[in-house]
């Protein structure tokens, strides 16, 4: 090392003026050369260019003063006009020489020396070859018109008061200030606005015509009328305001011929001057022009950027982001590269948004267009992909590069993105909130199929409403499921709570269940103040601290509540005989007004001995007591809380056969070892212990390792889910995760079928094949035996996902064309079949299920247009297939991301109750069905407590399974149907035991409903008409009437026949057995709502389904198999002993 420091040359002694002075001649003898670079801007005529016209600030200085001449010139010219007095006369040579004061000529010599030396300079410096272009330029023509007869009148004195027209200066100013606002804009380094600079220009011009004609007009008439200025400017007013009042005219012809010209040049430059204008107005209206620097940073505004802004995607952002009252004095800057269609521009210019909305055109990709949005004053940015654009993946590359070129500009803005693909989301995660659609779409449909219309509850919750929709509807369901709606997820911490303050100290479900029991809010998690993530239903074990954030569901926030004691409330409202008695009001009387909510507390103090209690009444001679609940208590008690050990599933082993407890054997608990994206959370699942080859993961191919080839040779226990997509992207994996997830018990796993347009990838197939009972089979929903070999016709779900290729049309809402009519074909074959359908738009859900005729349906179509009408968001959710579940669209989660600018955490917690994320400690949405032997129970608050005293689970809401209320006529038209499709199926039952191969014809492919083909079914409408025929002529007008009305119904009911005969003969066709196919089992007289946090009086009913949300199973488990059973044990005798009174 130090023999390569001695071979290195020492450096040359720097190059200073220092040591040229003292004789350092050192550097002479190395070899080295000094470069300089640019030699020819040294020279003397480029330093004066680069002086006078390159540097921005020097030559805004020039331009500043060149200015500020031609101004001082034009004054000194009116100056002169004033002192000059008006000489008597009419002779020629008043128009040639004028009186001009020695001090007043010695003024403006010097202003013509310095302009005609600078214009000089400057034609010298921007000389390019051809001489006569810088000479004929009109700015040097006037230059030289003005000033040279000056510097004449220098060296020949008699010139002196010659009349010069000092007044075309004006001329010159204003090509100074073009100039000049050019350089400033170049100087601060700030795009100038072309409509600024064109009004600029047409003022200028037009005050340039008026002082022209003013001193033209005025110097003219020296030998008139001796006009003065002031009547000059009188005349010309009116004159090019083309009024024209006569009483100042001119009186020399020249003065005519000047006034002619100028109203020629008004004629000329003006128009072109508006034309210009009006066109970069236009231009202006399609790009929005700039968002105020000034209101930017005095007022709060968010940006939206988009790639093409549909008007439901506008309207869905506007009417959430200002349902929160903090937000309504926000603007909303919309940045969008197209240009705004005629809908948007329409909404725009309604005046409630037109105040608060600004359209910008312009990319997020370029720096100048974030400027002109204000970015990096923006409180917020939601960057929104495009959903119906062919290629998905390419249109969330373009939101990756709109992330990214935001965080660049404005680093501290926060980004809210919307992202389509999951394996895209790692590139953002920077962004403050991502919501990934494939991800939260597939994971809800998922829950969809063991929790129902999860759909339909996570879209109530993140919409804002205030509980109003429905409430002027004469049914009953839909004003409750109206009211329920407007419950919302909000966040307060404990100690500054009126809600959650007094359980302090106390475990999470004694202050959930008592909370509700109390202001009727259900608590549904917390979060600790030196800990980021949320728990749900942390579990009884839990202990509330008073700096918790509590998270709960009400119909608003706690900070917009009144409160009043239930004992105030009854003396004020004495006369009121129904708050008395058993059948008072419910606990929590919730009243909706102006966004304040009171609430009536219940009175907590203890009761007689003679109030209700959960000891029913004795049936019969027994004196059997049904068990009461047990109490929740404050602290957790370990032997009170029924466990379950889901990691060694002896609870669900003890009552099975040996060959079950065999194959559960197979499964085992973890994390699956591969996931398909970058990004997904590790769920606790159930696995095989070895993968499965991919060839037996074909369901209807046969292999090496198994022989069958379709769903029904597979001998499952449990119904089977169909997830009919085009292609396994890696969002179906979120289908897949939690249905197998750890908490699900092993013996209630369904079957998965993923029918596939296109075959799997390698990698999709590697994801899923550690998971138990999954299969793909490549198919479509168009063809019937692709349906019937995936096992349709006992399948417990079927989820049909919206086609990419499919979700962009020439007309916007045919998008869903082709999935609509799929799915009415699905609906009239398999009626008994729940589908579960994905849509582009939710506008089209009014189709799903169609029936034309039905009244029921037009009675819920007038019902949403006036929902409509009163302003609501959520005017589509009487619908019955959204209600029930059915149906949904993923735009219907936008709000979802726009509710986060207010609730941080809403996110996150649908997460949670999705099952995307998983915490430690942290709870899972499951449900539960309410049977005959749970009506004992009576009432939704008597069910929360049993819940959080038992197993700790906290219920969040009810599904409720109802029929149909129909009108009279109705009734009897199905009354009719009735009777005779039994009397037809019992017809052809007699027939068919008397002729067994009657009907074993082939029946091809055909769908055709002629009645020709079923001879039984024409003879036996024939018998039908002659048997009513023979009544007699008694009514005639009422047996016709019914005689129409049997025939239509035979007609139904042959049609119905006649696609379950299509159906079975493709099954035997195929070779498939119709053992199973149900298909007269029809839902559709039945509905289906949500009633979420209802009040604690709510009556339970038959097959209500209850969510609940769980405790994780994991954050306590029981030491041993006998500490469990004693827990049961004593929490059984313990509701034995105990009686709790509501």
């Amino acid at each position: 090392m130090v023999d390569l420091e001695s071979e290195v040359p020492p450096l040359p002694p720097r190059y200073r003026f220092r040591d040229l002075l003292l004789g350092d001649q050192g550097w002479q003898h190395d070899d080295r050369v000094q470069v300089e670079f640019y030699m020819n801007e040294n020279t003397f005529k480029e330093r004066l260019k680069l002086f006078f016209i390159k540097n921005q600030r020097s030559s805004l200085r020039i331009r500043l003063f060149n200015f500020s001449l031609k101004l001082l010139s034009c004054l000194l010219y009116i100056i002169r006009v004033l002192l000059e007095n008006p000489s008597q006369g009419n002779e020629w040579s008043h128009i040639f020489w004028v009186n001009r004061s020695l001090p007043l000529w010695g003024l403006q010599v010097s202003v013509a020396l310095i302009s005609l030396f600078e214009t000089i300079l400057l034609g010298y410096l921007s000389y390019k070859g051809n001489i006569w272009e810088q000479i004929l330029r009109i700015p040097f023509i006037l230059e030289i018109i003005n000033a040279v007869p000056f510097i004449i009148s220098i060296f020949w004195p008699s010139l002196r008061n010659l009349f010069v027209p000092v007044f075309l200066n004006c001329w010159l100013a204003k090509h100074a200030l073009e100039n000049m606002i050019n350089d400033l804009h170049r100087a601060i380094q700030r795009t100038q606005s072309a409509m600024f600079n064109q009004v600029l220009i047409l003022i200028s011009t037009l005050l340039c015509l008026i002082f022209t004609c003013i001193c033209g007009i005025q110097h003219l008439e020296r030998i008139g009328k001796k006009l003065n200025l002031f009547d000059s400017l009188y005349f010309c007013i009116v004159t090019f305001s083309t009024v024209g009042f006569g009483d100042v005219t001119p009186e020399t012809w020249s003065s005519k011929l000047f006034v002619v010209a100028m109203i020629c040049v008004a004629l000329v430059v003006l128009p072109i001057q508006f034309e210009q204008l009006a066109y970069l107005w236009m231009e202006r209206q399609k790009s929005g022009g700039n968002y105020s620097r000034h209101r930017a940073q005095t007022e709060k505004h968010v940006v939206l950027c988009v790639s093409s802004l549909k008007i439901d995607l506008l309207m869905d952002f506007l009417n959430e982001f200002y349902a929160h009252p903090r937000l309504q004095d926000y603007y909303v800057v919309i940045l969008c590269p197209t240009e705004m269609d005629v809908q948007v521009r329409r909404v725009l210019q309604i005046p409630m948004w037109s105040q608060r909305v600004i359209y910008l055109q312009g990319s997020a990709l370029k720096d100048q267009d974030l400027l002109r949005a204000k970015m990096d004053d923006a409180e917020a940015c939601f960057i929104l992909s495009s959903r119906c654009e062919v290629d998905r993946t390419s249109s969330d590359h373009q939101t990756i590069l709109r992330a990214w070129a935001v965080k660049d500009f404005a680093p501290n803005c926060p980004l809210y993105v919307q992202i389509l693909k999951p394996e895209n989301k790692f590139h953002i995660k920077f962004a403050d909130h991502v919501v990934c659609e494939e991800e939260f779409k597939y994971a809800m449909l998922a829950l969809n199929c063991i929790c129902p219309a999860t759909s339909t509850l996570i879209t109530l919750l993140v919409h804002t409403s205030r509980g109003q929709e429905g409430q002027q509807s004469p049914e009953q369901w839909q004003k409750m499921y109206g009211r329920c709606s407007g419950n919302e997820v909000y966040h307060i911490v404990l100690e500054e709570s009126t809600f959650f303050a007094e359980y302090e100290g106390k475990s999470f479900t004694y202050a959930s269940f008592h909370a509700h029991k109390k202001f009727g809010v259900c608590l549904i998690g917390v979060r600790r103040e030196d800990n980021k993530n949320i728990l749900l239903n942390p579990g009884p074990r839990y202990i509330m601290n008073a700096t918790d954030i509590c998270f709960y569901i009400n119909i608003t926030k706690e900070e917009n509540s009144a409160f009043k004691n239930q004992d105030q409330q009854r003396k004020s409202n004495v006369s009121r005989s129904f708050y008395h008695g058993p059948s008072r009001l419910p606990v929590h009387s919730i009243i909706a007004s102006m966004g304040t909510v009171a609430i009536d507390l219940q009175d907590t103090s203890c009761r007689s001995a003679s109030g209700p209690t959960l000891t029913l009444p004795v049936e019969g001679s027994k004196e059997v007591r049904r068990p009461s609940i047990a109490p929740v208590l404050e602290v957790a008690d370990t032997s009170s809380i029924q466990t379950c050990d889901l990691l060694s599933d002896q609870s669900e082993d003890e009552n099975t056969p040996d060959e079950e407890i065999s194959s559960n054997l197979e499964y085992a608990k973890g994390y699956p070892p591969y996931s398909p994206y970058i990004g997904s959370s590790p769920t606790f699942c159930h696995l095989l212990q070895e993968k499965v080859p991919f060839c037996c993961l074909r369901l209807d191919k046969s292999c090496q390792h198994n022989y069958y080839e379709d769903a029904k040779a597979y001998g499952f226990k449990n119904k089977l889910i169909i997830v009919a997509a085009e292609t396994a992207g890696n969002g179906l994996y979120n289908f897949i995760v939690p249905l197998r997830a750890y908490y699900r018990p092993k013996k209630e796993l369904n079957p998965i079928v993923l029918l596939l347009d296109n075959p799997p990838d390698m990698h999709f197939l590697d994801a899923i094949c550690w998971f138990p009972m999954v299969y793909y089979m490549v198919g479509s929903i168009d063809n019937l035996d692709d349906l019937l070999r995936c096992g349709v016709t006992f399948a417990a779900n079927m989820v049909v996902v919206d086609k990419e290729s499919t979700m962009s049309a020439e007309e916007d809402y045919m998008a869903d064309a082709k999935t609509i009519v799929n799915v009415q074909t699905l609906f009239r074959l398999f009626s008994s079949l729940s589908i579960i359908t994905e849509l582009t738009h939710p506008a089209n859900m009014r189709f799903m299920q169609f029936r034309a005729k039905d009244c029921y349906s037009l009675a819920l179509s007038k019902l949403e247009k006036k929902e409509r009408e009163r302003g609501s968001n959520l005017a589509f959710m009487f619908r019955l297939p959204f209600a029930a579940g059915r149906v949904f669209s993923i735009s219907m989660l936008d709000t979802l991301l726009y509710q986060s600018f207010v609730k941080d955490y809403m996110i996150s917690i649908t997460r949670l109750l999705l099952g995307l994320d998983t915490i430690p400690g942290s709870g899972f949405l499951c449900s539960m069905k309410i049977t005959e032997d749970d009506l004992w129970i009576r009432t939704y608050a008597r069910l929360y407590q049993k819940l959080c005293s038992s197993t700790g689970d906290v219920p969040i809401g009810i599904y409720r399974t109802e029929s149909q209320k129909l009108t009279t006529s109705e009734s009897r038209e199905i009354a009719s149907q009735s009777q005779i499709s039994i009397s037809v199926e019992e017809w052809e039952d007699t027939k068919d035991s008397r002729e067994p191969g009657h009907h074993r014809g082939n029946h091809r492919n055909s769908t055709s409903s002629d009645q020709s083909d079923h001879p039984l079914l024409r003879r036996k409408s024939m018998q039908w008409a002659r048997r009513l025929s023979r009544k007699g002529p008694k009514h005639s007008g009422k047996t016709a009437e019914k005689i129409t009305q049997q025939r239509l119904n035979l007609y139904r009911r042959s049609e119905r026949q006649e696609l379950a005969e299509l159906v079975k003969n493709r099954m035997k066709h195929l070779g498939l057995s119709t053992v199973g196919y149900d298909e007269m089992n029809d839902h559709q007289s039945t509905l289906s709502y949500i009633l979420i946090n209802p009040s604690p009086d709510t009556r339970l009913e038959l097959n209500d389904v209850v969510y609940l949300i769980r405790p994780d199973p994991l954050s306590y488990l029981p030491n041993s198999e006998t500490s469990r059973k004693n827990s049961i044990c004593n929490a059984t005798g313990q509701d034995a002993r105990e009686e709790t009174q509501l």
